[in-house]
């Protein structure tokens, strides 16, 4: 998937849509994609200007925005569908490995269990084949 169809699964825009591209799906199992960390990104103005640290909470969102494409893909959902997935918690979080300027961040997500409107994903997050991160995410599906 590129962009623009990530853009039908995903409501995040810039500066917050943190998948550049999926790589691979498997419906109702997982999914793999990437971010390709720049320098430009805006929140190396702050963290740190002289060292720049891709955020673990911003791992941790690109994680779950990898996790959503695959629930919305599972589920059949466009945006255009009035359907969110809302963070319902996070677990088990280990940071392995910084993630720096010019490192593409590679995503796998999978799903472990769906129970009624709340879904939970296996994922982890990685550089090179080195895991800089792993969770467990929760997400519930919100339909207006």
């Amino acid at each position: 998937m590129d962009i623009s169809e990530i853009k039908k699964r995903l409501p995040q825009r810039y500066p917050f849509l943190l998948v550049d591209r999926v790589l691979e799906v498997e419906l109702g199992d997982r999914i793999l994609a990437y971010k390709n960390i720049t320098c430009n990104e805006e929140v190396f103005n702050g963290h740190f200007p002289n060292a720049p640290i891709f955020p673990g909470v911003m791992i941790i969102e690109a994680m779950a925005q990898a996790a959503g494409i695959l629930g919305f893909l599972t589920a059949d959902k466009e945006v255009d569908d009035n359907v969110l997935y809302l963070f319902a918690g996070v677990d088990g979080v280990r940071f392995k490995r910084q993630v720096v300027p010019g490192d593409r961040l590679t995503l796998e997500a999978r799903i472990d269990s769906v129970k009624r409107t709340i879904w939970r994903f296996k994922c982890r997050a990685s550089v090179d084949g080195e895991l800089a991160c792993e969770a467990t995410i929760l997400c519930a599906l919100k339909a207006d």
